[in-house]
């Protein structure tokens, strides 16, 4: 029914008379027949329900008193039909001239409703189809959107899709439209065919073009599909291949697609001509601007005679050269390379043609899109004002630092059009504000850990001010922090940054043994800092600070220290002091409160175009922090960063990183074998700087290794690394590389924000004194006969507070089995004395009260300067939980007490 063409009505009148037949000997006279006329006495519409009968009128031409013949009536009929109002017309009473217009109205539509449609949204479809409800139902509009809709499908690549129009009847002339929508397989291409290429092979140059083959290997690829546009996109993309390796004259003379008869698969034939290879003649420039050196600008190019021609060095040449005359100030020049082709010799000289131009100022800066963000804050960003000669250096410089402060998105560009006149050029920031709050709320449960619960809030863009403000609170059983901080960029509109934090951190440092987390010290920092910077020139800064805060430093008394009252509960009394043997002597040199105020500056020259997503530029850092005005702390700090980011190539970023620090104390001598740099004051190395090591994974460290006894007796060092017991100590100096290249991907993997690389790390940390190791203190018992050295446990006798040992009454003891006793032999006559000094003289045998600590040793490495590199690749995801990154390296270089590890997963950081 709605593939049917309506059947134009023709006018029929009656009463005319029958022509005379001829006899067949005997030819008519011709004869002209005149046309009939009448005139219209009366004229009525019968069958119109929405539309009253004057509207149905006015469609046609028809009016009482008017003379018509049967062609005014048929065009009538034509007129009624080509307003798509009316499924059927007809007109009666041509023989009286009572006229009646007999019309049966199009239906209204209800819904129009899609059948079957599973890879295209309904949504998708409705933007495309003009069908709606409550407008008027042709079959022409019913025609058009099922060609529509096939369209939508075939660029998809599904070039099989049917769809099947029906429609529904309701009462009161209306109709609901259905749209059956078979979409059939996705065509791919089955195979890419190229002829007439000699000097490149098929495969290579299947590699230029974006369209890829069905195969196994391409199975997960979107670009197997056959899309039309992106036929003539390959075609492009083959012609910029040849151009840039010399074949000037290569073209493509036909490129077909055919459909296979199933529909399902496409095979596209590419007939090509390579043409001869050219190499560069002589390469000119031709400047009409007096201010230019044509010979040391060609002579800057990059395009040498004799080398083989390639166009995109020709397209770098034009913007070089339109970016050099931009730097002196003229906006609107033009480039224009003339090609000078010598099919005899195969080479192509090329004359680069500055046209004459006026030095151009800019008329005004404008400013669009910023609903939040203060315009003061856009302007000073940008390096020119009204007035300023035009310098194509400065435009870019402002598009990179308005990029570089994270408000708006990205590829923003700062457009430059004609002015007022044709030495005036207008700069115009069209801007598109993104969100820059930051909100962060988790808890979770680890067995580590325990609760876990994460709080923050972050406005980099404070009340549209560039301000930044920042509040954080952190709690576990082992970390817990809150921290608040504040940033003006532009102290009174000056171009002078102020800020501050205060911060409360509560940090356990621990060690495992096997998959036992233990806490060794613990450190509890209260403070803040406060700081100020100022620029030197445009890429130089001078940032300057002030910090004051007080460390607790404490050991688990529970675990490490003494029991000197003997009451079994270590460290409960003020005599009970840190036990080395328990802890380590590096560890109870640790402990300790202290007050540490500081003052710093750093030296920062940045030239990234940006600081959130570099992907060229230099970043340079140095930076001292001296301790010792007052306080308790004493050193100089130095660190210094560096950084380089630049374009590999299609579309590769390559980032060179390199960072050192050293620590000198200022303090005296604290003994033997104790560093003047305490442990908390020094540089970690690991985890997540250095990928391919655990958290302070890299540098020195104590392992403390406990005996075994192996099937045949002997005594040997636990081999098993967990059941080590491993404290990192840090170090005064260190130092980190890297290199990194950022691989590139397609369209819909950047959308979701994905940035995959592969990198190489080299670092190391070192510079500590070695420390004093507890192990030689268990005496070693050799054996006379097999002359086996056994090491034994350290048994120490436990004394009461008035110095005298303690003995313990045996179990045999009729009157005080067990009893604790400072009585060699018998007891106290009172037990509850004070003093236990009075023995009797006779009596049981009493026995030593004793401690016993198992054999250890303690081993000192990883203090060497001498490199560790580990090897790895990772991804950067924006994930709509945060940033995310998971890294898989291996240490293929490291110290045997280093601490590797092969997947490091970090969510919540800036990459």
């Amino acid at each position: 029914m709605l593939t049917g063409v309506p059947t134009v009505a023709v006018a029929q009148t009656t009463g005319q008379p029958a022509a005379t037949p001829q006899p067949a000997s005997a030819p008519a006279p011709a004869q002209v027949a005149a046309p009939v006329t009448r005139t219209i006495k009366a004229i009525r519409v019968e069958g119109s329900q929405r539309l009253e009968p004057e509207t149905v009128l006015s469609y046609t031409k028809l009016r009482t008193g008017q003379v018509f013949t049967n062609e005014t009536l048929d065009q009538a009929i034509k007129d009624l039909y080509a307003s798509d109002l009316f499924a059927d017309v007809t007109i009666g009473g041509a023989e009286t001239g009572d006229i009646v217009l007999r019309v049966r109205e199009n239906p209204i539509i209800n819904r129009v409703i899609f059948e079957g449609n599973k890879r295209l949204k309904e949504d998708k479809i409705k933007k495309e189809v003009k069908l709606a409800p409550r407008q008027i139902f042709t079959r022409t509009a019913v025609r058009q959107d099922v060609a529509r809709i096939i369209e939508l499908y075939r660029r998809q690549g599904r070039f099989a899709a049917v769809v099947d129009p029906k429609m529904v009847s309701l009462d009161q002339n209306r109709v609901d439209v259905i749209f059956e929508v078979t979409e059939g397989p996705k065509s791919k291409v089955r195979q890419i065919n190229i002829l007439g290429n000699e000097v490149f092979s098929d495969s290579k140059l299947r590699e230029q073009m974006a369209t890829k083959q069905a195969r196994l290997t391409t199975l997960l690829s979107s670009n197997t599909s056959y899309d039309q546009d992106r036929l003539a996109y390959d075609q492009q993309k083959l012609r910029q291949f040849y151009l840039t390796e010399g074949y000037a004259d290569f073209r493509v003379t036909s490129a077909v697609a055919e459909l296979t008869p199933d529909k399902k698969d496409f095979i596209i034939t590419y007939v090509v001509e390579e043409g001869k290879r050219y190499k560069f003649g002589d390469v000119t420039v031709d400047s009409d601007i007096r201010d230019f050196d044509n010979k040391r600008l060609a002579a800057n190019l990059g395009i040498k005679k004799g080398d083989w021609y390639n166009a995109k060095k020709v397209e770098t040449s034009v913007d070089s050269l339109s970016e050099a005359a931009g730097l002196f100030g003229y906006a609107f020049t033009e480039v224009n390379p003339d090609f000078q082709r010598d099919k005899d010799t195969l080479t192509m000289g090329i004359n680069f043609h500055i046209a004459e131009a006026k030095r151009t100022y800019v008329e005004r800066v404008e400013i669009n899109g910023n609903t939040q963000t203060q315009d003061k804050i856009i302007r000073r960003e940008i390096r020119l004002s009204e007035g300023d000669a035009f310098n194509s250096f400065q435009v870019k410089r402002s598009q990179d630092r308005i990029n570089s402060l994270g408000f708006f998105q990205d590829k923003f560009e700062i457009k430059q059009t004609q002015g007022s006149a044709p030495d005036r050029v207008v700069l115009t920031a069209d801007v598109e504000e993104k969100s820059t709050g930051e909100l962060s709320l988790s808890a979770g449960y680890s067995s580590l850990e325990q609760f876990i619960i994460q709080a923050s809030i972050k406005q980099r863009n404070f009340r549209g001010k560039g301000q930044e403000l920042r509040a954080s609170v952190n709690y576990s059983t082992y970390s817990k922090s809150v921290e608040l901080g504040f940033t003006e960029p532009y102290l009174f509109n000056k171009n002078i940054a102020i800020g501050g934090d205060i911060f409360r951190r509560d940090y356990n440092a621990f060690n495992y043994l096997g998959n036992t987390r233990q806490t060794t010290y613990t450190q509890v920092s209260t403070g803040f800092q406060v700081r100020a910077g100022v620029p030197l020139t445009e890429y130089w800064q001078l940032a300057g600070r002030y910090g004051l805060s007080y460390d607790e430093v404490g050991l688990d008394k529970s675990t490490y220290f003494s029991d000197s009252n003997n009451d079994g509960i270590r460290g409960n009394s003020p005599g009970d002091t840190c036990e080395p043997l328990l802890a380590g002597r590096y560890l109870c040199d640790a402990i300790g409160n202290r007050w540490t105020s500081s003052v710093g500056y750093s030296l920062v020259f940045d030239s990234l175009n940006s600081r959130l997503r570099p992907t060229a530029g230099q970043r340079f850092i140095f930076s001292q922090d001296f301790a010792g005005l007052g306080g308790d702390v004493k050193y100089i700090r130095s660190k210094i960063e560096g950084s380089k980011f630049f374009n590999i190539g299609a579309g590769f970023i390559g980032s060179l990183n390199a960072e050192g620090g050293y620590i000198h104390s200022l303090e005296k001598s604290r003994g033997v074998g104790i560093d003047n740099v305490r442990i908390t004051d020094r540089f970690y190395l690991g985890e997540p700087d250095f990928r391919g090591f655990d958290i302070r994974g890299v540098g020195p460290r104590v392992q403390r290794i406990g005996y075994t006894t192996d099937a045949s007796g002997n005594q040997t060092l636990v081999t098993d690394r967990t059941q080590f017991v491993d404290d990192a100590l840090g170090g005064r100096a260190y130092y980190l590389g890297k290199f990194e290249i950022e691989i590139p991907l397609g369209a819909g993997a950047r959308e979701l924000g994905l940035r995959p690389s592969i990198y190489v790390q080299a670092g190391a940390l070192f510079g500590i004194t070695s420390p004093v190791l507890s192990g030689s203190q268990f005496p070693t018992i050799i054996d006379p006969i097999t002359k086996r050295a056994t090491v034994q446990p350290l048994v120490s006798s436990v004394f009461a507070t008035n110095g005298l040992p303690y003995y313990t009454v045996p179990s045999t003891d009729a009157t005080f089995p067990g009893l604790l006793t400072t009585c060699s032999k018998g007891y106290s006559a009172d037990i509850n004395a004070p003093n236990l000094n009075t023995c009797q003289v006779t009596g049981s045998v009493n026995t030593a009260y004793t401690t016993s600590q198992a054999p250890f040793k303690e081993v000192f490495g990883g203090n060497s300067a001498r490199p560790r590199i580990s090897v790895g690749a990772g991804v950067n995801w924006n994930s709509p939980f945060g940033p995310l990154r998971i890294d898989l390296a291996y240490a293929v270089l490291k110290d045997k007490s280093d601490d590797s590890k092969l997947i490091t997963f970090n969510v919540g950081t800036q990459f």
